[in-house]
């Protein structure tokens, strides 16, 4: 199964422990600030053992929270996405899980190594396909005469379309697709529900701490924040070279983040009207309309915030240092801002698509080690699905916890996942469909 046949071209990938994983194959390529268009057929045997470039980036403002993934070689040539796959699988015949990373749309990849899913696919028995797309200005940017956004999302679009064509050759069932993604792109699963080009391309979604709470931008703030970026650049953004670009970007997010860095929205988002986001009265009614069949899992965090404010915040930091009332001040301020970025928005969720005849299960995460400084904090769920133990061990949101002890934490929730890709539903009988009104989500792990 290390060597697979498909339109795309033939894939030698490798054996680990009864998964074939093959690494780096294009989906699609795009100029710069232009579409993504097919690939053609790789003519003779092509390696499918090595990650492939990531899309230009600079460290993620999460990263001394989650830890950092091996470095990987950046190009804009990074629409590329990794197939895992049961080694002894039939030709068409596993459900199919496409996860799409996090990171704010700035950072992260579908190559890192922190998003493995050997053990996962061991596990379940599902295929899964961890997808990379363009990020930051180069992939969201809104600016005329430059960019009309939203590349990034169009980038995901091509994915799924390559996964419908040929995931039946690596042993997929193109009828059994799930869509999922963490925080960036979990918002990128809810965006995909309401565009009508995309409904086809898969059948079921899982939704990890969407930012609900900031949505989707408006063309005025977008070309703000588009204005603001080719202000910083003070160059010709079609010929300015990738670190030029990033310096810029990275001007960008700490003049929008603003004094003490206190807002912690992505300032380069999905664009609302911008193809292929349609304006949001016509998405909710698409939304609305697709639904009737549809099957959900739609979670958060106990404690999203912690991750942007838990650590050496230049605000919160200080304040948390304060006697007597700092810790409990900067808490409640974390507890608001979780609810009203993240949980909220992920209940209103739930009644529209329940309303509207999805079955929908909600989940919370909580922490995984009582002395870990930062809680059950946003992406504390990564590592219960993805990776490794060991791929993990120096993470510090998972401190003191040792490999084992992350693997066996995340035995539940892997199956859970694998159920519901498997068969829509989760074995649980406690996990109870939401309904409308209830606040009741399942506690993992």
């Amino acid at each position: 199964m290390d060597n697979v046949v498909a339109p795309s071209g033939r894939w030698q990938g490798e054996s680990l422990g009864g998964v074939a994983v093959f690494r780096g194959i294009p989906y699609a390529r795009a100029e710069r600030f232009g579409a993504p268009e097919p690939v053609a057929p790789q003519d003779g045997v092509c390696d499918a053992t090595r990650r492939y470039a990531i899309a230009p980036q600079l460290p993620g403002r999460l990263e001394n929270v989650m830890g950092r993934a091996d470095l990987l070689d950046q190009s804009e040539d990074c629409l590329a996405l990794t197939v895992t796959a049961p080694e002894d699988v039939e030709l068409g015949s596993c459900p199919v899980l496409v996860w799409l990373h996090g990171g704010a749309y700035l950072a992260g990849s579908g190559q890192w190594n922190l998003y493995d899913a050997d053990q996962l696919v061991r596990e379940t028995r599902i295929v899964v396909v961890s997808v990379s797309y363009r990020l930051g200005a180069l992939g969201y940017l809104r600016a005329p005469g430059v960019s009309a956004g939203n590349l990034g999302l169009r980038d995901q679009l091509a994915a799924l379309r390559w996964v419908r064509a040929h995931i039946a050759e690596f042993g997929g069932d193109p009828e059994r697709i799930t869509v999922s993604g963490q925080s960036a792109g979990a918002q990128s699963v809810v965006a995909l529900l309401g565009i009508a080009e995309a409904r086809p391309l898969f059948a079921q979604a899982i939704v990890q701490s969407a930012p609900f709470g900031i949505g989707f931008q408006s063309h005025r703030h977008a070309e703000r924040v588009g204005a603001m970026f080719l202000a910083e650049l003070d160059a010709d953004p079609f010929t300015a070279a990738v670190p030029e670009l990033l310096a810029a970007q990275g001007r960008t997010v700490r003049r929008m983040a603003g004094p003490g860095a206190l807002n912690s929205a992505p300032p380069f988002l999905p664009v609302a009207d911008a193809d292929p986001i349609p304006d949001e009265r016509t998405w909710r009614q698409a939304v609305h309309d697709a639904a009737a069949d549809l099957r959900v899992v739609l979670g958060c965090t106990a404690e999203e915030a912690r991750a942007f404010y838990g650590g050496p915040h230049p605000v919160f930091g200080k304040v948390r240092r304060l006697p007597l009332v700092g810790e409990r001040t900067t808490s409640a301020v974390q507890r608001l801002i979780g609810r009203k970025a993240f949980e909220d928005g992920l209940f209103r969720f739930a009644d529209e698509l329940t309303d509207a005849g999805a079955t929908v299960y909600s989940y919370r995460v909580g922490q995984l080690h009582p002395a870990n400084p930062y809680g059950a904090c946003h992406c504390i769920d990564l590592p219960l699905l993805y990776g490794s133990g060991s791929t993990w061990a120096t993470s510090p949101m998972l401190v003191p916890l040792v490999p084992p002890e992350i693997d066996a934490l995340g035995v539940r929730t892997r199956r859970y996942w694998g159920e519901f890709v498997h068969t829509g539903e989760v074995g649980d009988t406690t996990w109870r469909p939401h309904r409308r009104g209830s606040r009741f989500a399942q506690q993992l792990p």
